[in-house]
């Protein structure tokens, strides 16, 4: 036996359409989790709004009545898609709290229904109450009441205009032989959608493609606009990509240069030394130094670095930053020869 959305809305099964929208109104009231702490009330609100997303659609209605839960949702072979029922394999993908929203033209309509005059133990089986419209006496009927609002019979005069979520960024990490050549990047992002019905929400991926120049900094952003989450309340925030460096076994960056780590010994530092530095492209540069290196001395060498973000046919430099490999110990002997060697 499936679900009987008439039970869960309170109406009987030729209920109109007026009837099913105050009782979607009455009962959504009820159990929405911010004025209901009840345990199940959370279940019991998206049950209600199930209910509501099918009774309220005439197509989805009219299967369900022939063919209940199992045949709209198309799981027994006489309901969706068997021999004696028609093709329709409906899911609930909708987000209750969107749809109350989109309904009440917001997701606080409690000031209006139980707060008024402070009042927070209204009845809720009376929400109108706080309209001097206990019963929905006074009203002329569903007419009367529903002159007070524009559009849609659920949503309110006064809709709140809708405002653009905040940038969702995420890093994009890359790599400096990327950067130093240029690459595409295809990043996959997880967002909700706006069904047709305007009201319930889809889950979706979408594949956002990137093309990193050469020579981008660290810290650039790439902006696809209004590709975050869609709600019937919000305007969907742009995805941001910020570049982001990932560590580098041999090299660190500054800017359009790179830090080559040449570690030498003291022999070398004293007597002269050759050292051998990898490039980004894979070739080897051999670079010789008769000078006597310091501790924490560089050497420049010119237009080996990464392209220049806003000219990529020039580069920037290669800088080798020594570092002097004293030995542990040394012996007697070769103290003596250093002192009559070295100067003062």
């Amino acid at each position: 036996m499936g679900k009987d959305y008439y039970k869960v809305l309170g109406i009987a099964k030729g209920a109109s359409e007026d009837e099913i929208k105050k009782a979607y109104r009455k009962q959504a009231l009820r159990y929405h989790p911010d004025k209901n702490k009840s345990a199940g009330a959370e279940d019991k609100f998206k049950e209600i709004a199930e209910a509501y997303d099918v009774l309220s659609d005439a197509k989805k209605r009219d299967i369900y009545d022939r063919f209940g839960e199992e045949g709209l949702k198309g799981s027994t072979g006489g309901g969706g898609g068997g021999p004696n029922g028609p093709s329709y394999n409906y899911t609930f993908h909708g987000d209750p709290h969107a749809m109350f929203a989109e309904f009440f033209g917001g997701r606080s309509p409690f000031d209006q229904f139980f707060s008024r005059n402070g009042d927070d133990n209204m009845d809720i089986d009376d929400p109108f109450a706080a309209f001097g419209m206990g019963g929905m006496g006074g009203m002329g009927g569903m007419g009367g009441f529903q002159r007070s609002f524009k559009a849609h019979p659920g949503v309110p005069h006064r809709v709140r205009e809708k405002k653009k979520d905040p940038p969702v960024v995420h890093e994009l990490k890359v790599s400096l032989e990327e950067v130093f050549s240029g690459c595409t990047k295809k990043m996959k992002i997880s967002r909700k959608r706006l069904n047709p019905d305007g009201c319930t929400v889809r889950s979706e991926d979408k594949i956002l493609t990137v093309d990193i120049k050469r020579g981008w900094k660290e810290g650039t952003k790439i902006t696809f606009p209004r590709e975050g989450d869609e709600t019937p309340t919000n305007i969907p925030a742009d995805v941001v990509f910020v570049v982001k460096d990932k560590p580098h076994p041999v090299f660190r960056r500054e800017g359009s240069d790179i830090i080559y780590p040449a570690k030498i010994s003291l022999r070398e530092a004293l007597c002269g030394c050759t050292v051998s530095a990898p490039t980004l492209d894979g070739r080897t540069i051999t670079v010789t130094s008769r000078d006597v290196v310091k501790p924490g001395m560089k050497k420049r060498i010119v237009g080996e670095g990464l392209p220049l973000s806003k000219c990529p046919e020039k580069r920037g430099d290669m800088v080798l930053d020594f570092t002097v490999k004293f030995p542990e110990k040394l012996g007697q002997s070769t103290r003596d020869a250093l002192s009559q060697i070295l100067p003062p």
